[in-house]
């Protein structure tokens, strides 16, 4: 699919102007949603039209994840000049201080026992977070009372980060917003482009202005200005930033 006669406008507009930013999120933009997120490998073309997009002159590539930048790396398995931002923002500039760490294990081993104990869930421990999975439970109402158990168990100075069949914990209070803003800031950038598919994704939507680009991949209510379908059209709309980009 092309993009639209309005997002290909837009796409144009941004081109021409420098510093710019292009940035994305990974799983469910980038690579397909699997069950098994290791196995979420990126969607052919990927690294090459990214690759072409940092090697623009005046442009610069950042992935900004939920998942740990470690985690992002080795699963994408995408190198380059690129800027990596994990754990929703909270690894920006390296990793959480201990402390941190030690609230989010005290916070696994509270709710191991529960994922244990639903078929089909899984604990995942992040950076800065741990993450309720509940995409592979086939009760659903069992998913459901998990992800209620979970955030009832909570303790209030955490931040809930819901997703798809999954709620997140975070141990420090930053979202894709504040990273994008950072971004924005530490660049000097005149325009930005960010593609997400998740909740997470609408405060980095809600971060840029009226003319950046912003883009949600998939269903469901959104504060981007525009939207594509799927993985596959994201690579589209890359390479057709790509050649505008000369």
């Amino acid at each position: 699919m092309t993009p639209s006669p309005a997002l290909d406008d837009a796409l144009a507009a941004v081109a021409g102007r420098r510093p710019l930013l292009v940035a994305s999120d990974y799983d469910g933009v980038l690579a397909r949603l699997r069950d098994d997120p290791a196995a979420a490998v990126p969607e052919p073309g990927v690294a090459e039209v990214l690759g072409r997009l940092a090697a623009a002159d005046g442009v610069t590539v950042a992935l900004v994840s939920g998942r740990g930048v470690d985690d992002l790396r080795r699963t994408s398995g995408l190198t380059g000049s690129f800027r990596w931002v994990g754990s929703h923002g909270a690894e920006y500039d390296g990793p959480l201080a201990g402390d941190l760490a030690g609230r989010r294990d005290d916070l696994a081993r509270t709710l191991e026992p529960l994922v244990t104990a639903t078929p089909g869930a899984r604990l995942e421990v992040k950076p800065a977070s741990v993450a309720v999975h509940v995409r592979q439970v086939e009760d659903r109402d069992r998913a459901a009372a998990l992800l209620a158990q979970a955030r009832e168990l909570a303790d209030p100075s955490l931040t809930m980060k819901p997703g798809k069949d999954v709620l997140e914990l975070a141990v420090i209070d930053a979202d894709k917003g504040g990273a994008l803003r950072r971004l924005v800031a530490d660049l000097g950038v005149a325009a930005a482009v960010y593609l997400g598919d998740d909740v997470t994704d609408e405060d980095g939507f809600r971060a840029l202005g009226p003319g950046d680009v912003t883009v949600k991949v998939g269903e469901g209510e959104t504060a981007a200005r525009f939207r594509v379908d799927a993985p596959e059209d994201v690579v589209v709309l890359l390479r057709t930033l790509a050649d505008r980009l000369g």
